[in-house]
């Protein structure tokens, strides 16, 4: 999913107190570098963070890349530049990639960074939503665009949506945190994230965990590139995987290097650290631990398929394409 203006300046928290730091410059050139374009889906954030790390640490410079990190935004949609060549792979997500395959872009998802996708819905612990039954006779404050995404989850675990009441709200906790609505549909590192910086505990029930298959913050590039450009997309995904892996070792540096890299961008540190920790268990999972970042199965594409369908687009397991991955993690 992309996401909203709304969304990203909630969560970008305010400006952000941090000094200029030094950083580490990255290794000098011993040999001519490749430069290419990683386009990111949105605004720069902890969300990116893996990224950041590659290129702080030089790890795509050693690949023999000089890669340059292109925010996405509102005005800034990820597909144009990789259809065109600017970018050599773009952030994307397994709905927006299947829309833009039916208009006839000719892309492939080589990496899943997003194993759960991160949609939640929101409540408060003294009236929660723990399950998509709960939903039945509950105010649910949300964007009337993602009405599709309720339908889904209410198809995928027989809940008629007809009992259950859409108030059209800006992307905001307020309308949870007033009494306005009882629940929000919103993303698992965001509402909750700023909810919790003002010290309000929230109860997320990870659709995820209900059926709700859509790959997130997926990795695509034309069937071109993976023709002509194959080390390139290899040399590029080894820095992201080597990155995310850090990342996951120590998320409040990866917030921190995100601040340093970017002091410009308003962010708040402590609302970056909680963003980043709540990426984790969304990105690294049993199935990660077995084949390496950014892995995927049959059956987790089976299982997007169905829920992609559910949403109105039809693909086909073509769509992905693992052949990078796997001359990445060895297999």
């Amino acid at each position: 999913m992309h996401k909203t203006m709304n969304r990203r300046a909630l969560i970008g928290g305010g400006a952000a107190a941090a000094g200029t730091l030094a950083l580490g410059l990255a290794p000098r050139r011993l040999f001519a570098q490749t430069p290419v374009t990683l386009q990111l889906s949105w605004l720069h954030s902890a969300q990116f963070a893996g990224s950041y790390i590659a290129q702080d640490r030089g790890w795509w410079i050693e690949e023999g890349l000089e890669v340059a990190l292109s925010q996405g935004g509102p005005n800034a949609p990820v597909e144009p530049p990789v259809v065109s060549g600017t970018a050599l792979v773009g952030i994307s997500a397994a709905d927006y990639t299947a829309a833009a395959v039916e208009e006839g872009a000719p892309f492939k998802i080589l990496g899943v960074a997003m194993q759960k996708n991160p949609f939640v819905i929101a409540s408060l612990p003294d009236n929660p939503v723990n399950e998509p039954t709960d939903l039945v006779g509950k105010r649910i404050g949300m964007a009337l665009a993602n009405t599709p995404v309720l339908q889904a989850l209410c198809a995928l675990n027989d809940v008629d949506i007809d009992g259950i009441e859409i108030v059209p709200t800006q992307y905001s906790a307020q309308p949870l945190i007033a009494g306005e609505v009882d629940c929000l549909l919103c993303w698992e590192t965001d509402l909750p994230v700023a909810m919790a910086m003002q010290g309000i505990d929230s109860v997320t029930m990870l659709m995820a965990d209900f059926g709700y298959a859509v790959h997130s913050q997926t990795y695509i590039a034309t069937e071109d590139s993976l023709a002509n450009r194959r080390a390139e997309l290899v040399a590029l995904m080894r820095g992201e995987v080597r990155g995310w892996e850090a990342y996951r070792e120590d998320t409040d540096a990866a917030a921190e290097l995100t601040l340093q890299m970017y002091p410009d961008a308003g962010l708040d540190l402590e609302t970056q650290k909680l963003q980043a920790a709540r990426q984790v268990p969304l990105m690294f999972s049993d199935l990660t631990e077995a084949n390496g970042f950014g892995w995927w199965t049959d059956d987790t594409v089976a299982a997007n398929i169905e829920t992609l369908g559910l949403l109105g687009r039809d693909v086909t397991p073509d769509l992905w394409d693992r052949s990078i991955l796997e001359e990445v993690h060895g297999t």
